[in-house]
């Protein structure tokens, strides 16, 4: 298979509705989209979101990257992607969501080109369809009935944001999270992610009182850095302590359990720099009896969405659910967005990622940097 042409197309997409995360409140989403097209005119679409607090990179920056890579990408020859990878490593250091990206498109070709579904070319399949994760945003008063007609719409895991605000903000979670889980019962599985928005100290007060307010698990509690307040998190808390902004590679995922900061991760394709960076962290996070989320970043498209739902499926295990966030735009520009189901989802048959976008659509959203 050779490439051709490699377009890179920076997008903002507006939310449905403003989502609040800890100190910002997001109302577009801004994220790299590559199309690849080869030798026999099939097109390979890839997604990256922006996310400076999570890669370093920006939409500018990731625009960078990829065009700094462009002349290598049109014309080459691939014949296995594994070794691609390695060549774009030595091409340009760093930027794992700009990779990620152009690693999806390449992926979407190459199982395009096998006549597979993406989870197909991957060689495995361990479940059909898998849990949604569903983040509660919107006013804090209304997060419950929230729950609840989401619940009825057979979501069984849901995650409340925390650690935004100023004064009082700990017990103020606590009881979010309280009154969340009052409305749902016991079956119903909830997190609470703090997005590293808590202080030491704070994040040992709402460790304490967690398993009290009903939480299954409490993701990235302080700094991605802070490997130390992690621990000592942990060792606080009664329920599990989860890492995301600190899961980079598959040596972060080794550090944070030989010292006991988490007993599982959130594994994100941009930070990890590629579907088969995801899976080999994955199957390595699973080897180590930690537990596993699988996430898109906020807010992605369809694109995006459909590359985790064939992730998903191939796993050995996710039993901390999937976050997929194409329902939380306003528009999504592929034909056929990526739905869930009785709270589930599920990637399509068709080969390679099985989106077709509609570029016209698409076209609205494309910034001009």
């Amino acid at each position: 298979m050779r490439l051709v042409t490699m377009t890179v197309l920076p997008v903002q997409m507006p939310m449905r509705e403003p989502l609040k995360m800890a100190g910002i409140v997001i109302t577009h989403a801004e994220n790299v989209l590559v199309r690849l097209e080869d030798d026999q005119g099939r097109i390979g679409w890839g997604e990256a979101a922006s996310a400076p607090t999570m890669t370093g990179e920006t939409l500018p920056g990731m625009v960078a990257a990829l065009d700094f890579v462009k002349s290598r990408v049109e014309g080459a020859e691939i014949e296995e992607i594994d070794a691609f990878s390695r060549r774009l490593e030595s091409w340009i250091y760093g930027n794992n969501g700009a990779k990620s990206a152009l690693d999806m498109a390449l992926h979407d070709l190459a199982a395009q080109a096998a006549g597979l579904p993406l989870y197909a070319f991957l060689g495995t399949r361990a479940r059909r369809k898998a849990p949604i994760l569903y983040m509660l945003g919107g006013p804090v008063d209304e997060e419950p009935a929230q729950a609840r007609r989401k619940a009825d719409d057979g979501f069984i895991a849901f995650k409340v944001k925390v650690g935004a605000g100023t004064q009082d903000r700990v017990p103020r979670d606590l009881a979010r999270c309280a009154d969340v889980r009052a409305e749902l019962g016991r079956s119903i599985r909830i997190s609470a992610d703090a997005n590293q928005g808590y202080a030491r100290d704070e994040a040992l007060a709402f460790a304490r009182g967690a398993a009290g307010a009903g939480i299954d698990f409490f993701e990235q509690p302080v700094s991605a850095g802070d490997l130390a307040a992690m621990r000592a998190t942990a060792l606080e808390a009664s329920i599990p302590i989860g890492a995301d902004e600190g899961i980079h590679s598959l040596d972060d995922i080794e550090r944070h359990h030989q010292a006991g900061a988490a007993r599982g991760v959130s594994l994100k394709t941009i930070k990890l720099g590629g579907i088969g960076q995801t899976v080999e962290a994955g199957l390595r996070t699973a080897a180590l009896g930690m537990h596993i989320n699988l996430a898109c970043k906020t807010a992605e498209t369809s694109i995006a969405a459909a590359a985790i739902a064939h992730l998903a499926v191939g796993l050995p295990q996710i039993d901390w659910d999937v976050s997929v966030t194409n329902q939380y735009l306003a528009s999504d520009p592929c034909i056929e967005p990526i739905a869930i189901v009785d709270g589930h989802i599920e990637p399509f048959d068709r080969p390679g990622l099985g989106v077709t976008v509609d570029e016209d659509a698409l076209s609205r959203f494309v910034l001009r940097l």
